[in-house]
């Protein structure tokens, strides 16, 4: 029950009910287990229900083409939320080695470690962390300041040291106090003005192509003359046209006069969109960005690739079976690119673009050494079904944008695209389900965040000391005859 109410803070529910319910649920029962074991199997079946609640979008590629992946689809959320949920169990495994109030201090820092761990282990996967309950408050903010890890740590702690004190009253005053006082502060850091614009109008594309038409041979040719059609919207000049990820659908350089019809039809000074490159016996999932007279001024092969969607380990094995990637049309599995880069043009504002899945990495949407003035993120949410997973997607690019302090032009196969400020905020978009055109003026670069200067460094140092800390002072209380495990 805890875990599902924590999850109930991810969209399109995003009512953080966890933070004073679910979390000091979890806390209590934490200080009821008497070993690590227990400890372990709290977190375990706490971020199972969490991960179960919030991820049930992961079932939806298995049904693109269910004659083939259906019979998958149970095997994937029990998969996936079970064996998310062992850095949970480890976090709680850790925290109940220590007495009492120990033991809900070393759960913020272990927490936060493990949540850090399940970003980063065997390539990663940050969809769903903590502090995205925010995502519809002020608090929301206090990304630019401490990035998802650090307000995922303020969080947990907000959650779970109340349950520290004694006296029943004054615990559940501050489970409503802690984050109100939170809210509040956040509140007068956030933004109220508009951001100025800049003389750069983007004209963003979303085809609203089913994904299980898309590559059909009846369809391709029909959602590729919608586009162009899209593209021309109301005769008005733009200065750059954008379409989604693996949009053009012909595989590059082997198809001219596609390329050709393109530009006709496009009449602004730069089209960038998605599409499969060939190379070296590879395949890439690419940007291209042309000029006016189709000369390519930068191509980005996308970096950080989907496992099971882009490439499956020990794919010449898998093969055999019949199984490949979700997205993989070729059958011959994506190749990553050589990683996230700044692209200069002379007539736009530089940009980093990141493809799809590459969203939800936020160390993804830097570069050190070189600042963009804005993201661009093209990507294609029809994989993620009609209910949640594209508006997760969504919050997820909105948490870049904060992180950053740059604004996002963000097209989507389907939904939502738009344009997001440099604070997060939707100032224009389309709707899911929806094949439409928007322009929209680029807004300016907020100067470099805090976040953008120190990383996750600070949090994550911070987490550490403190869990060394307890581990110090409980050693010594029980070299000094302390008290048992679970009293204080």
């Amino acid at each position: 029950m805890a875990g599902l109410l924590l999850a109930l803070g991810h969209a399109p529910f995003s009512v953080p009910i966890g933070v004073v319910l679910g979390l000091p649920i979890l806390a209590g029962l934490l200080l009821w287990q008497s070993t690590a074991w227990g400890g372990f199997r709290l977190g375990w079946l706490a971020g199972t229900a969490y991960f179960a609640g919030s991820m049930f979008w992961i079932v939806e590629p298995f049904f693109v083409e269910p004659e083939i992946f259906g019979w998958l689809a149970p095997f994937a959320i029990f998969l996936l939320s079970v064996g998310l949920s062992l850095f949970w169990a480890i976090g709680f495994g850790i925290a109940a080695l220590g007495t009492r109030t120990a033991r809900l201090v070393l759960l913020v820092g272990a927490l936060t470690l493990s949540e850090f761990a399940r970003a980063h282990v065997l390539t990663g996967f940050p969809w769903g962390l903590l502090a995205y309950i925010w995502s519809e408050t002020s608090v929301f903010y206090l990304l630019a300041w401490v990035g998802p890890h650090g307000l995922g740590m303020i969080t947990v702690a907000l959650g779970v040291l109340p349950m520290a004190l004694t006296q029943r009253w004054l615990r559940a005053s501050l489970m409503v106090i802690g984050p109100a006082a939170l809210w509040l502060t956040a509140h007068q850091l956030a933004p109220t003005g508009d951001v100025p614009l800049r003389d750069v109008t983007v004209r963003i594309v979303q085809l609203n192509a089913p994904q299980h038409l898309k590559w059909h041979p009846d369809y391709k040719e029909q959602f590729f003359q919608q586009g162009l059609a899209l593209s021309r919207g109301d005769g008005e000049p733009v200065d750059v046209v954008v379409w989604p990820e693996t949009s053009l659908p012909f595989r590059w350089g082997s198809n001219d006069h596609v390329l050709k019809s393109l530009r006709t039809s496009i009449s602004a000074a730069h089209f960038i969109g998605g599409v499969q490159r060939f190379g070296a016996g590879k395949v890439y999932n690419s940007m291209v960005h042309l000029d006016a007279s189709d000369q390519v001024l930068a191509m980005y092969d996308k970096t950080h690739l989907v496992p099971l969607g882009e490439y499956i380990p020990f794919a010449d094995f898998v093969a055999q079976f019949g199984i490949f990637g979700f997205a993989d049309v070729s059958r011959m599995g994506f190749a990553p690119g050589i990683g996230p880069r700044v692209i200069s043009t002379e007539d736009l504002p530089p940009y980093l673009p990141l493809i799809c899945y590459e969203a939800i990495f936020p160390g993804l949407a830097q570069v050190k050494g070189q600042r963009p003035e804005w993201l661009l993120h093209l990507t294609n949410d029809a994989w993620f079904g009609e209910f949640s997973g594209p508006y997760q997607h969504l919050v997820q690019a909105r948490a870049r944008a904060i992180e950053q302090g740059l604004p996002v032009a963000r097209a989507a196969n389907t939904g939502v695209s738009g344009m997001i400020d440099p604070y997060g905020r939707v100032i224009a978009f389309i709707p899911l389900n929806t094949g439409d055109f928007l322009d929209a003026q680029l807004p300016e670069p907020l100067p470099p965040t805090v976040y953008s200067r120190w990383g996750e460094s600070l949090w994550l140092y911070l987490a550490i000391l403190l869990m060394c800390a307890i581990y110090v002072l409980n050693r010594r209380q029980s070299a000094l005859g302390g008290s048992a495990v679970l009293d204080d």
